[in-house]
């Protein structure tokens, strides 16, 4: 057999080359993956030696030749395709052994590789005959099999013509999608959005058990989720990983806010979040928001577990997944031996994503990421009282974890921690009302945030009724005026952020 090796990445190459000729294969290789293999003193036909004709225009055309593609093409149990190759002295490539230039790490117009994929898409449209072999990962399976039974498979053929399709569809995408954004006359969503998804991991089930489910990721793009390991607990479901994401970015959003932030997420709200100067002060303060709720949620920890904090989160209701920066001392034993059950990651920060994508039926929405546009600096005190120092510290805070709730939402903070937590309602009102339910008095003092503006004065008045000393909301209602002039009334602060932080 006959075997096409075209790569830029050379791992297991050397190996890969000398088994094969061991097992009596002859070699073809082209440019640098010749160079390679000459100076591992592997034996090898070069591609000039198979076309006749020297690689041109600085590498760009070097494979491109009737040589090549008719040895990889050639259906051989159609005889008109066998007297082709005769006619033409051309012979037949049982397997092509490419992978191809690292357009995502540094996109440029010179790393589109066009050789490349016109000969894998060539060798896996012909599977039936060729090989196509795109990862290193397969070269032991590969050489197993020819050792075993000297010849690939049909069914390990028809696997490596999948991946390598799966393999350029993404490599192409990649491209398109960097034309896309890198158009410098654009300032709307591109026209089109191409997305190609591997399977990262499987998980536990879905959002009920009869209902699969599975983490992919952009192939070739691994995420930070690729890199948190876990310590321990049962497998990941579907909601364990959507509400650890909702959490792990929420706590790292405080986290200059504070020495240490901690979140507690359930069923895709959170249920409590706090700073303090310590980690172990900052998730106590979290968890007192709403205990109940907090019961087989999400921990969320901006700095690393210690014993002392670990012996405080088993002292209290179960959660479902623990996830930090990190773990010191004997935390891991802590949790191995008093919550078997619970999942205990370690994770690097979140990267944020480029867009948002929602399916719907027969189509995707797609919107930029939500951000917070505007910082304190951004925001207009329209009250006459003015805001201290403290306010501002609650009112931060407030503002920052109503974005994470789901939309109606108002969220109660006071001395640096949430107290009262209302969300997805159909109202202004309501939630202001469970807010101020669920903080039973710790709200006086404090700040009161909205996630868009009060349209009546109704919703003011509600979360006056806490007992706040301050409140912040977008702002531009018609009846912007009432609506100061019941913060007046109260005797608060009423601050504008001049941005809405909806989320359904």
């Amino acid at each position: 057999m006959r075997v096409l090796i075209s790569v830029y990445d050379k791992t297991g190459l050397d190996d890969l080359a000398r088994s094969l000729v061991g097992l009596g294969h002859e070699i073809i290789a082209s440019g640098g993956s010749s160079a390679a293999l000459r100076s591992a003193g592997v034996p090898h036909s070069t591609v000039e030696d198979v076309t006749g004709a020297p690689e041109i225009l600085g590498g760009r055309v070097k494979t491109l030749h009737p040589a090549v593609h008719g040895g990889i093409l050639a259906d051989l149990d159609d005889e008109a395709h066998r007297r082709d190759l005769t006619s033409q002295h051309i012979e037949a490539i049982g397997m092509v052994v490419c992978n191809l230039y690292p357009f995502r790490s540094n996109p440029s117009i010179e790393l589109i590789d066009v050789g490349g994929p016109t000969m894998l898409r060539a060798a896996a449209k012909n599977w039936a005959h060729v090989a196509s072999v795109v990862d290193p990962g397969d070269y032991d399976s590969i050489l197993e099999e020819l050792s075993s039974n000297g010849k690939v498979t049909s069914a390990t053929r028809r696997r490596l013509a999948a991946k390598t399709f799966a393999h350029t569809a993404a490599y192409d995408a990649a491209v398109a999608n960097w034309f896309a954004s890198s158009d410098p006359d654009s300032t709307s969503l591109p026209a089109t959005l191409h997305v190609s998804l591997e399977l990262a991991s499987a998980l536990r089930y879905g959002e009920n058990p009869h209902q699969r489910a599975a983490r992919y990721r952009t192939i070739g793009e691994p995420s930070w989720w690729d890199r948190v390991v876990a310590h321990g607990g049962m497998a990941l479901s579907y909601l364990n990983l959507y509400d650890a994401d909702s959490a792990w970015r929420l706590v790292h959003q405080l986290g200059d806010l504070g020495p240490a932030a901690a979140v507690v997420v359930k069923h895709a709200n959170p249920c409590g979040a706090a700073i303090s100067g310590d980690v172990g002060s900052a998730y106590d303060r979290a968890f007192e928001c709403d205990p109940m709720s907090a019961f087989g949620g999400i921990v969320a920890l901006n700095k690393p577990v210690t014993e002392q904090v670990a012996e405080r989160i088993v002292a209290n209701a179960k959660a479902d997944v623990l996830i930090a920066p990190g773990f010191e001392g004997g935390a891991l034993e802590i949790f191995a031996s008093k919550r078997k059950n619970m999942r205990v990651l370690s994770a690097p920060a979140p990267v944020a994503d480029s867009f948002h994508l929602r399916q719907i039926g027969g189509g995707w929405l797609v919107q930029d990421p939500y951000r917070f546009v505007a910082g304190r600096a951004d925001w207009r005190v329209v009250s006459k009282a003015q805001p201290t120092e403290d306010n501002w510290r609650d009112m931060q805070l407030a503002w920052r974890v109503c974005a994470a709730v789901k939309s109606n939402a108002i969220v109660l903070a006071a001395g640096g921690m949430a107290v009262g937590i209302g969300g997805g309602q159909q109202n202004r009102v309501t939630p202001g009302e469970i807010a101020t339910a669920r903080a039973a008095g710790r709200a006086k003092g404090g700040a009161a945030a909205s996630d868009a503006f009060f349209p009546f004065r109704d919703g003011l008045d509600a979360a006056a009724s806490a007992g706040v000393a301050a409140v912040v909301q977008p702002g531009g209602s018609v009846n912007d005026a009432q609506v100061i002039a019941a913060a007046d009334e109260h005797g608060i602060v009423m601050v504008f952020t001049g941005e809405r932080q909806f989320q359904h």
